[in-house]
C-alpha cells in the first residue's frame, strides 16, 4: 500500500496555511453551488446529486489525491460523456437512471484505482494532445447546444449535433418568452462578468483580492437574483422551467444494488471516462504544480481520483475528476493543501442541509447559462489551427475526433480520435525515415547526401535509420538495403548508423541477421555504429556480434575512419583551422 499523501504534507500544516485554505474554500464553494447544480443537469440528473459529488469525493481525494491544489468534482465533460452513456441503459428521470449512474461512479472508480496499484500512470499518455484538445473543444460546442433547450424554453433531447439541432428546429414555435429573456440575461451578465467586472472594481479602488472574489462570485450572484425575480414574480407559471424542491438533507451512503447485466453494459463507457477523466486531471495538476515547484505522482493521482469516484458512487453521486476551472480558481485564491478541498465539501455540506429550499424556483436557464459559459473557455482555436499548421497527420487525428464526437458522440468521438492517431503511428513506424549519409567537410559529422554537400565514400556506404527496428518496418528495411546494393557495385562496406534506433524487437533482429548473412555472399561487411546501451544489451544476449561479418564502433566517425583512411583527413580540416 503506498503511503498517504496526506502523511507528508500534515506534518508541516499551521494556521497561515489553514487561512489560505479557508479563503480558497469560501471562493472555490461560491463557484461551485450553481456548476455543481448546472453539471447535475447536464447529467440528466436531479441537481441535489450535483452536491452529493462535491462533499465525500473532496474529503476522500485530500487523503489519497498527490495534488496540493487541484479541485475534484463535477465537470462539464465527464458530466456529458455520463449522459451519453448511461441513456443507453435507462431512461433519465428514472430510479434506473439514477442507479446506472452511481453503478458508473463505483466502475470508473475500481477502473482507476486498480490502474493505480498497477502504475499505470503512463496511460495518462495514451490520448496525444491533439486528440484531447479535439475532443474537448468538440464536447464544449456540443455541450453549449445542448444547454440551449433550457435557454429557449423547449423540449430537445439527444447527445450529438444532428439530433440536438434537429429537435430544437422542430420545436421553434414552443420558445417560452420568460425563459428566453431569462437565458440570454443570465449569458451577458455571466460574460460581463468574466470579462470586466474584475477591472472595473479595481479601477475604483476595491482590493484586487476582494475584487477578485466578487468576480468568482458572478454566477451565484445571477443564482440568486433569477431565483428571487422568478419567484416574486411566480413566473413559473408562465412557463418557465425552475429546479424544483431540492430534498434538504445529505444521503446515507451505500452501495447501490448492482445488475450485473447494466454493469456491463456501462463497463466501456467507465473505461474511458476513467481515462478521459485522468488525462483532464493529470494536465491540470501538472500545470499547477510546475508553478509552484511541485510535482504530482500519476500513479498515486490514479489511486486518488478513484477513490474519490467510489466515494461519490457511496454518497449518491456521480463521476468526478479534477476540473480546470475549479482548481485554476483554487490555486488563484491561495489554496496550500488538499484541506481546502475537505473545507469546501464542509461548507456544500452545509448548503445541501440548510439553503437547498432557497433554491425551488432558480430557473434552470440560469444553470443553462452557467454551463454553457464554463465551457466556452474549453473551446481551443488556437490549437486546432497551430497542429494543423505544424503536422497535418495530427490535425486528421484531432478532426475526426471533432466531427465523430459533432456527427455521432463522444465516446464514438475519443475513439476514433485514438484510433486515427494509432493508426498514424503504426504507418510512421511502418514507413521509417532512412537515409544514406555523407560527411560534412572539415567536421567529424555526417549528414543525409539530400540535404547537405557531404562527402561520400567510395567504397563505404553508410546508412541512418531513424525509427524502432521492428516488425512493421523490418522488410522495409530490409528492401531499402537491398535496392542499395544493387546501385553501389564497388560497396565493400555497409556501416549502419544506429543512433536512431531505440529498439529492436526479435523481427528486427531477424532483419538484422538476414541482411548480415546477405552482405556476406557478395563479400560485403556488414557494421554497426553507435548503439544505444539497452540495444546493445539485447544484441549481446543473442551473441550477435560474433555473427557480424563486420565490426561494432564506438562512433560513426571512427568507423569511417577505420574503414576509408580519407576520412580522418577530412575531419581534421576543420579543427586545425579552428
Amino acid at each position: 500500500m503506498p503511503k498517504l499523501p496526506i502523511l507528508k504534507w500534515i506534518k508541516t500544516y499551521d494556521t497561515s496555511k489553514l487561512g489560505d485554505d479557508a479563503i480558497a474554500a469560501l471562493i472555490v464553494t461560491v463557484m461551485l453551488i450553481p456548476q455543481s447544480l448546472a453539471y447535475a443537469m447536464l447529467a440528466g440528473l436531479p441537481p441535489e446529486v450535483g452536491l452529493y459529488a462535491s462533499i465525500l469525493p473532496l474529503f476522500v481525494y485530500a487523503l489519497f489525491g498527490s495534488s496540493m491544489t487541484l479541485a475534484v468534482g463535477p465537470v462539464a465533460v465527464i458530466s456529458l460523456m455520463t449522459a451519453a452513456a448511461v441513456s443507453q441503459v435507462a431512461i433519465q428521470g428514472s430510479a434506473e437512471y439514477l442507479g446506472a449512474v452511481i453503478v458508473l461512479s463505483l466502475l470508473s472508480g475500481v477502473i482507476l484505482v486498480g490502474l493505480g496499484f498497477a502504475r499505470a500512470g503512463f496511460l495518462a499518455n495514451l490520448l496525444s494532445h491533439p486528440v484531447i484538445s479535439g475532443f474537448i473543444s468538440a464536447s464544449a460546442v456540443l455541450i453549449a447546444f445542448s444547454q440551449l433547450k433550457h435557454i429557449l424554453g423547449v423540449p430537445a433531447y439527444g447527445h450529438d449535433m444532428p439530433s440536438i439541432l434537429y429537435d430544437l428546429a422542430s420545436h421553434l414555435d414552443e420558445i417560452n418568452l420568460p425563459t428566453l429573456i431569462i437565458g440570454l440575461l443570465s449569458i451577458t451578465f455571466l460574460l460581463w462578468i468574466r470579462g470586466g467586472l474584475e477591472s472595473l472594481l479595481m479601477n475604483t479602488g476595491v482590493p484586487p483580492r476582494l475584487a477578485s472574489t466578487v468576480a468568482r462570485a458572478g454566477p451565484v450572484m445571477a443564482v440568486f437574483i433569477s431565483t428571487a425575480i422568478v419567484s416574486f414574480f411566480t413566473l413559473d407559471q408562465s412557463g418557465v422551467s425552475i429546479v424544483g424542491v431540492i430534498p434538504k438533507g445529505l444521503p446515507v451512503p451505500a452501495l447501490p444494488d448492482l445488475d450485473l447485466t447494466i454493469a456491463t453494459e456501462l463497463l466501456p463507457a467507465a473505461f474511458l471516462i476513467s481515462i478521459v477523466g485522468f488525462v483532464e486531471s493529470v494536465s491540470v495538476g501538472h500545470t499547477l504544480a510546475a508553478r509552484r515547484r511541485e510535482r504530482i505522482q500519476p500513479n498515486q493521482e490514479l489511486i486518488g481520483l478513484g477513490a474519490a469516484n467510489i466515494a461519490s458512487g457511496i454518497g449518491g453521486g456521480l463521476p468526478v475528476t479534477g476540473g480546470f476551472s475549479r482548481s485554476v480558481v483554487n490555486f488563484d485564491a491561495g489554496a496550500r493543501t488538499p484541506f481546502a478541498g475537505v473545507m469546501t465539501a464542509v461548507m456544500v455540506a452545509l448548503i445541501a442541509l440548510f439553503l437547498t429550499p432557497f433554491l425551488e424556483f432558480l430557473p434552470k436557464a440560469v444553470l443553462a447559462a452557467t454551463v454553457i459559459v464554463a465551457v466556452l473557455s474549453l473551446i481551443d482555436l488556437k490549437t486546432i489551427h497551430r497542429v494543423w499548421v505544424f503536422s497535418k497527420p495530427d490535425f486528421l487525428a484531432m478532426a475526426t475526433t471533432i466531427v465523430v464526437v459533432l456527427g455521432v458522440g463522444v465516446e464514438a468521438g475519443i475513439i476514433a480520435g485514438i484510433l486515427v492517431s494509432v493508426s498514424f503511428l503504426l504507418a510512421k513506424i511502418a514507413r521509417p525515415h532512412f537515409a544514406v549519409i555523407g560527411q560534412i567537410p572539415g567536421t567529424q559529422h555526417f549528414r543525409n547526401v539530400n540535404r547537405y554537400d557531404v562527402l561520400e565514400s567510395k567504397k563505404v556506404l553508410a546508412l541512418r535509420l531513424d525509427e524502432m527496428l521492428y516488425f512493421l518496418n523490418g522488410h522495409t528495411f530490409e528492401d531499402t538495403v537491398n535496392q542499395l546494393l544493387n546501385t553501389n557495385k564497388n560497396m565493400t562496406d555497409l556501416v549502419l548508423l544506429c543512433n536512431g534506433i531505440n529498439e529492436i524487437d526479435a523481427s528486427g533482429l531477424e532483419v538484422l541477421e538476414s541482411i548480415n548473412e546477405r552482405l556476406n555472399s557478395q563479400c560485403i561487411r556488414f557494421h554497426l555504429s553507435e548503439v544505444k546501451g539497452p540495444v546493445m544489451d539485447k544484441l549481446n544476449r543473442v551473441e550477435f556480434e560474433t555473427h557480424l561479418t563486420g565490426q561494432i564502433f564506438l562512433s560513426h566517425y571512427e568507423a569511417m575512419c577505420t574503414l576509408d583512411p580519407e576520412c580522418e583527413s577530412n575531419g581534421k580540416v576543420q579543427s586545425a583551422g579552428a
